[in-house]
């Protein structure tokens, strides 16, 4: 046998050999059964609203409760469509103020943050310091000069009302920033080298590599921007101009009174554009914000 077949025939021995299992450590065990018990309380609120989205009116509120229904009515989901709520102009109206926002924000968030990162100018850590402080006052707070400079501007009844102050994002000013302050000095200084601009090096290296932190930031605004109902309330009036949320606070009626099965199946298609972007996305979520969170 040459030494090239007995090196095959070790070679087709190691590969038959099992790899050798690490044993169970008593507090691996621990770990996962609380990992489970926390995904089981997490998902039970999901499944709840899913079982009372199809049961009659006369089960939605028995007591005591059953999770699952004793006559299926899926016809629950048909009735939001054939109430008197526009629940299709509606869902319409909220993706196109939830994409515009998203948009916007994805656009005015990197630029704002590559320069913070990457640019040097004066008062640069005052004016950052000065943006992170604004986090901590609530959005109630603002909305007085927010709502009088859109009177001033006609843009009352308007989607523009939700759209425009909806453009910037603090968090996702400093989201970014901490994601361009990790790329590679040395990367950007040979694109500088061979005759890039600042500009050039943003659009052709910078946000090429910030796909993670786009993700995660377009996830996140569009599940805000979605699901907000406090602003749609002041801005806009019309039936159809206004948004989902709305639209499902009027299926539950006055003092609470509508069908409860209808509202849960409302809500329930409501979630559904929010679900499908988290799962296609939920690994972005994790890689960026682990990355932003290391280093800073």
């Amino acid at each position: 046998m040459t030494s090239q077949q007995g090196s095959i025939a070790q070679a087709r021995v190691l590969g038959r050999r099992r790899p050798s299992r690490k044993p169970v450590r008593p507090g691996d065990i621990l770990t996962y059964l609380l990992l489970t018990i926390a995904a089981i309380l997490v998902l039970m609120p999901l499944l709840w609203m899913f079982s009372t989205s199809l049961r009659p009116i006369a089960e939605s509120l028995q007591l005591p409760p059953a999770w699952l229904p004793t006559d299926w009515r899926f016809e629950n989901y048909r009735e939001p469509f054939e109430s008197n709520v526009p629940f299709l102009q509606l869902f319409i109206n909220s993706m196109q103020i939830t994409v515009s926002v998203t948009i916007g924000q994805l656009i005015t968030c990197s630029l704002a943050g590559y320069a913070f990162a990457r640019l040097r100018f004066p008062g640069r850590e005052l004016i950052f310091l000065l943006l992170l402080a604004s986090l901590m006052v609530p959005g109630q707070v603002t909305i007085i000069p927010i709502y009088l400079s859109m009177v001033s501007w006609g843009f009352m009844d308007n989607p523009l009302a939700i759209i425009l102050p909806g453009l910037i994002s603090v968090f996702g000013v400093f989201l970014m920033r901490q994601f361009f302050k990790t790329m590679p000095q040395e990367l950007l200084d040979a694109a500088r080298v061979d005759g890039a601009g600042q500009l050039r090096v943003f659009l052709q290296i910078a946000v090429p590599l910030s796909g993670a932190s786009l993700a995660t930031l377009a996830i996140i605004t569009f599940n805000s921007v979605w699901n907000s109902y406090f602003n749609a309330l002041i801005f806009l009036k019309s039936w159809d101009k206004m948004t989902l949320p709305q639209g499902i606070a009027m299926l539950t009626g006055y003092m609470g009174a509508g069908n409860a099965s209808v509202v849960m199946a409302a809500v329930t298609m409501a979630i559904l554009p929010v679900l499908i972007v988290f799962i296609i996305a939920q690994r972005w979520i994790i890689e960026a914000l682990t990355r932003t969170g290391i280093k800073g």
